[in-house]
């Protein structure tokens, strides 16, 4: 600690950013109060298997728990569960809370993530779901059965991830999305293409290229569902999988600056004693300058500790969050893994594997520089791709491998050599794919 440290810190969202927060401090010697606020009423847990794990039945509510109770204990936190924070007075230096108390604080984390966004007109129609909390997930797994008829309503990873596992228990999937490719918005043309067809070889129905103008319910219960160019698909169970926005309507009067998030300097601060952390946090990355917000697991824990480092350290010093962002997804058999940012890039190439073995590395490039890579089945291979991503290598890099780095033989020659090296002896070679967004 190296400056003055606060004596009340508040902490709203009981999520996993917010748990990193709270351990960051403990851990860097802080031991002044740390308030943990939650609007749920349960222990910190888990939200990646939300679509997996929980909602096959292969885990109980139990294990997604990030710590147990007695770890909790440890750490001395005041825990305000299943109280929303309603409002922030940033002058008085106090979050008001849904049952009517208010939290005063020195340093306040805002750390309350994102809700999945929702249909408008399905308000209270029985068997239409989102899949973002605990509860969503159970009241979904609790409908899926052998030949449940559920229409999923677009087609991201946590769509894709629940139509997998719906299979996989007899359900009869139809995955609707306004997407020509399902996840080429994510990966690309060519490898979303490659999961679609991993999809429809389980018996998912795509049905690409069309918007939902509607859900259809008979006697408060979801019946189906109306495209915009008329045709109607029938279903037990609507999953809505449209994506999520950032939770900061709490924060409508406070003066804390909100955009597409909470929006943060490089070092995560918002001002005013306010620091956000997780998937409600936009920052400025230090080195593109480009606003990023980033909805995925391991950026929120690595997130909590930047944010806890930089309180103890003061605003003056704190250091910039200058992270490799890290995202993985499972589907079916498909182990998938993506280390950086691949939107707006337009450069593809695989550079080991290949589509047809479903089993690969593929870097992506945008502006002369690689910006992120991604695995199928390929763990090893693709984390000694991350150096290039870190550094944002020039693209494209070299001709030959380090041996000591490679599995085999490099593929087909990729293009000349540009102006620097592979960072840590990889090289840059293989097969070029098609050179639309991904």
């Amino acid at each position: 600690m190296t400056a003055a440290a606060p004596s009340r810190i508040a902490v709203v969202g009981a999520s996993a950013a917010g748990l990193s927060v709270a351990e960051g401090l403990r851990r860097d010697g802080y031991t002044g109060r740390v308030t943990l606020i939650g609007d749920e009423p349960h222990l910190p847990y888990d939200r990646p298997p939300l679509s997996k794990q929980l909602l096959s039945g292969a885990w109980d509510t139990d294990r997604l728990r990030l710590r147990s109770a007695e770890a909790l204990e440890a750490l001395d936190l005041e825990l305000r569960l299943g109280a929303a924070a309603v409002a922030l007075d940033t002058g008085a230096r106090e979050v008001a809370l849904a049952d009517g108390s208010r939290v005063g604080y020195d340093a306040l984390v805002v750390a309350t993530g994102v809700a999945a966004r929702r249909l408008p007109g399905t308000e209270g129609i029985a068997g239409v779901h989102v899949l973002r909390t605990l509860e969503d997930a159970v009241g979904l797994r609790e409908q899926l059965r052998p030949g449940l008829r559920l229409v999923i309503v677009g087609a991201g990873f946590v769509g894709a991830e629940a139509a997998a596992v719906a299979r996989e228990l007899g359900a009869e999937v139809t995955m609707v999305t306004d997407a020509a490719v399902p996840l080429a918005d994510a990966l690309g043309p060519d490898l979303g293409a490659m999961l679609s067809q991993v999809h429809a070889e389980h018996g998912v129905r795509i049905m690409p290229g069309v918007l939902v103008d509607a859900i259809l319910a008979a006697g408060g219960r979801a019946t189906g569902v109306r495209l915009a160019d008329g045709r109607t698909v029938e279903a037990d169970a609507v999953l809505v999988g449209i994506g999520a926005h950032p939770n900061t309507g709490w924060l409508a009067a406070s003066g804390v600056p909100v955009g597409n998030g909470v929006e943060c300097d490089a070092t995560l601060y918002a001002g005013s004693g306010v620091w956000a952390a997780g998937d409600v946090a936009s920052w400025l990355h230090p080195r593109t300058g480009r606003r990023l917000r980033i909805e995925h697991r391991a950026n929120a824990a690595e997130q909590g500790l930047a944010v806890a480092r930089n309180i103890l350290a003061g605003p003056e010093h704190a250091t910039p969050f200058d992270p490799v962002p890290y995202v993985w997804s499972d589907q079916y058999d498909l182990k998938i893994q993506i280390y950086g940012q691949l939107r707006g890039c337009d450069q593809v190439r695989i550079v080991e594997g290949s589509l047809a073995e479903r089993r690969l590395t593929a870097l992506y490039g945008r502006d002369g520089r690689v910006r992120g890579t991604v695995g199928i089945n390929m763990a090893r291979a693709t984390r000694r791709y991350r150096p290039l991503v870190a550094e944002q290598a020039a693209w494209p890099i070299a001709a030959d491998p380090d041996p000591a780095l490679s599995d085999g033989p490099a593929l087909s020659d990729g293009p000349a050599p540009s102006d620097g090296p592979a960072p840590s002896g990889v090289a840059l070679s293989g097969v070029a794919l098609s050179g639309r967004n991904a």
